[in-house]
Parts: C-alpha cells; sequence; structure tokens
C-alpha cells in the first residue's frame, strides 16, 4: 500500500478558524457556503453547484466512473430566532436546533437584521442580578420563556427595539469564541465546522500530490442538518456509498476521545452500513491511522437523513472526537489530522 499524501495542517487550522467565525445558523448559511465555494474554488478539476435547497455540491470526477461515491459535512449550526420583542425591548428567542440554554447564558450574539445589518447583544437570564433576586439566580431552570436577548442599544421598550429595524423571525447567531492552544482548537460549533475543514483538506492534499480519486466522488456541505434533514437531497442518484463526516461524541460510556478519529456504527437511528465499516477499518489498518469504534445514543447524521429520504447507497460514519457537543465544544488537531488522513484513503482506495 503506498503512503499517504502529506496533510497541510495549517492551512486546515486556517481554514477552520475562518470558518468557525462566520455566522452560520440553520437556515441562515450563505456566508459560509460562500466562504467554502470561494475555498474550492482555487483547486482545479473540481465542478461546483448548489442545489435548489441552497446546499453546496462540489464533483471531482475520479479514475473512474464504476461506483461514484460522495461525502458530506455540514457548515450549519445551533443558533435561535427572534420569537418575541418584550416590553422592555429584549428579546424573547426560538431555539434552532439542540441549543443548550445554560450553554450560551452570558455569552454574547449578532441579530442578523433583514437589511443586512446586525445588532450586538448578550443571552442572559431575564433576573440575572443575584443582588436583585437572590437565589433565584441560581435555583430556576432556564428556558426559552425566562432567557432574553440584552441589546446593546439604547431600547427600553418594543416600539424602540423596532425602530433599530429588528423584527420577529430575525436569525440570531452566538460568539463561537475560536481559540488555538497547545495543539488544541476551542470553540462553539465545531460540530461540524470541523468536519467541513477536513474535507477541504483531504481535496488540498491529494491536489498537493497531483492525485484525483480512485472513483468520481461529491462532496456535498450541508445545510440543514442541525434539524433534521439537511443531506436529505442533493445527494446524487448514482452515488454507491456516502461518507458521513461528523463529530465524534466524547463522554462517560463512550471510547472516543479529543486526539483520535472515530468510527460511529450506530447511533439513535440504528447501525450503519457494516461491510462499508469495515472497508473502512482495512483502510485505517493499512495506513496505519489510529481510530476508536463507537455508539452514539443521542445523536443523528446527516447519512440517515439521505436513508430516511430513500436513498439507497451504503452508508458509514467517522469523525473527530469533540469534547462537550453542543456546548463550548474542543478537539485537538491529532483528531483532524487522523479524520482528514482517513478521508484521503478513502478517496484513493
Amino acid at each position: 500500500m503506498t503512503s499517504l499524501p502529506a496533510i497541510d495542517t495549517p492551512f486546515l487550522l486556517n481554514f477552520l478558524v475562518q470558518l468557525l467565525n462566520i455566522a452560520s445558523p440553520t437556515g441562515c448559511t450563505d456566508s459560509a457556503l460562500e466562504f467554502v465555494e470561494a475555498t474550492l474554488r482555487q483547486f482545479s478539476g473540481l465542478t461546483l453547484a448548489r442545489t435548489r435547497k441552497g446546499a453546496l455540491v462540489a464533483r471531482w470526477q475520479g479514475r473512474s466512473d464504476e461506483a461514484p461515491r460522495a461525502l458530506t459535512a455540514h457548515v450549519d449550526t445551533l443558533g435561535a430566532m427572534v420569537k418575541e420583542i418584550k416590553p422592555n425591548g429584549r428579546l424573547k428567542l426560538t431555539r434552532i436546533g439542540g441549543l443548550l440554554l445554560n450553554g450560551v447564558e452570558t455569552e454574547g450574539c449578532w441579530v442578523l437584521l433583514n437589511n443586512g445589518t446586525k445588532v450586538r447583544g448578550s443571552y442572559l437570564f431575564e433576573d440575572a442580578s443575584s443582588h436583585v433576586h437572590g437565589a433565584r439566580v441560581n435555583e430556576t431552570r432556564r428556558s426559552e420563556d425566562n432567557m432574553e436577548v440584552r441589546l446593546d442599544a439604547r431600547t427600553t421598550s418594543a416600539e424602540e427595539t423596532r425602530a433599530l429595524g429588528i423584527q420577529i423571525g430575525d436569525f440570531v447567531a452566538f460568539d463561537p469564541r475560536v481559540e488555538l492552544t497547545e495543539g488544541f482548537v476551542r470553540s462553539r460549533f465545531l460540530d461540524d465546522k470541523a468536519c467541513a475543514a477536513t474535507l477541504v483538506a483531504a481535496i488540498r492534499a491529494l491536489q498537493q500530490a497531483g492525485l484525483q480519486p480512485a472513483q468520481t466522488t461529491y462532496f456535498h456541505f450541508s445545510n440543514y442538518e442541525e434539524v433534521g434533514h439537511g443531506a436529505a437531497a442533493g445527494i446524487p442518484p448514482e452515488v454507491q456509498e456516502l461518507l458521513t463526516v461528523d463529530m465524534a461524541a466524547i463522554g462517560a460510556g463512550q471510547t472516543s476521545d479529543e486526539y483520535s478519529v472515530t468510527l460511529c456504527v450506530k447511533d439513535s437511528g440504528g447501525p450503519y452500513h457494516h461491510g462499508f465499516s469495515q472497508k473502512l477499518r482495512a483502510l485505517a489498518a493499512a495506513h496505519a491511522i489510529e481510530y476508536r469504534v463507537d455508539i452514539y445514543p443521542y445523536y443523528g447524521s446527516d447519512g440517515e437523513a439521505f436513508w430516511r429520504a430513500g436513498g439507497d447507497v451504503a452508508v458509514a460514519l467517522i469523525g473527530p472526537g469533540v469534547d462537550a457537543s453542543h456546548n463550548y465544544e474542543r478537539t485537538h488537531t491529532l483528531a483532524l489530522e487522523a479524520t482528514t488522513q482517513w478521508i484521503v484513503a478513502y478517496l484513493l482506495s
């Protein structure tokens, strides 16, 4: 077995940091997809298109058309929308996806207005002052009804807030707080921008080595995964295998860790395709890629979305270990590199 081309880790991390800093809550992903598309346009041999749903699909002609394949990762993230403008001028939100309220309490955010501007704010418990509300601050369970956006604008009424241009349905994006430290990447929304970065880094690795995929390959960058139907459409019908690249969940009872790539064999939707998973295991062994095998009890993926939509493909799932999923997440460069290496091995197989 020939050695794999080198991974350009600085490129991978730079791309990832830039993508993480582009707000892209589900339903408001155009800027993130435009960034991915602009990066992919720098590579030769890729044909880029958007689905009617808005996902980005890159086609790369392979050495063979016998068994076309696809890989998918999503760029949409958790977030919120304005549900109500309160009489005090502050905002009540409705969550997008599985956003943890205690995970974004006190966090800075942007209200993304329809006119293309944005208003700064922070998300707080409505009775946030311990000097006024005492024990209630600690003891009250957080809910959408008792949390609010405190706007960084001089407003004390619904009328004043509307005068800022804020409307019901405006998207709200929370600060990712990206930091690279000691090989770690700390940020919200590593799910799944870390995996989008590994796809792009894998393409770059092959291009720099003057290689092309063994089979014609589609790279699907999904925009509705966090609400359950991202890759339900957009995977071409001739595709025979779909490799979903999404974060590995770390915690008690799990084998995954922040330094490794994981093969998920089952999640809340049931088992993945055993034969495809076995193929990936053999590739990892052949290229000395260390990996974990895990089951995620509260997890779904874009591969399953395509299955539920009637997709007749073999689906497998790999991804880097991510600590504190759907919270303030963290992974390590080693996991990102291992994931990229496995993708490269698959593309060349």
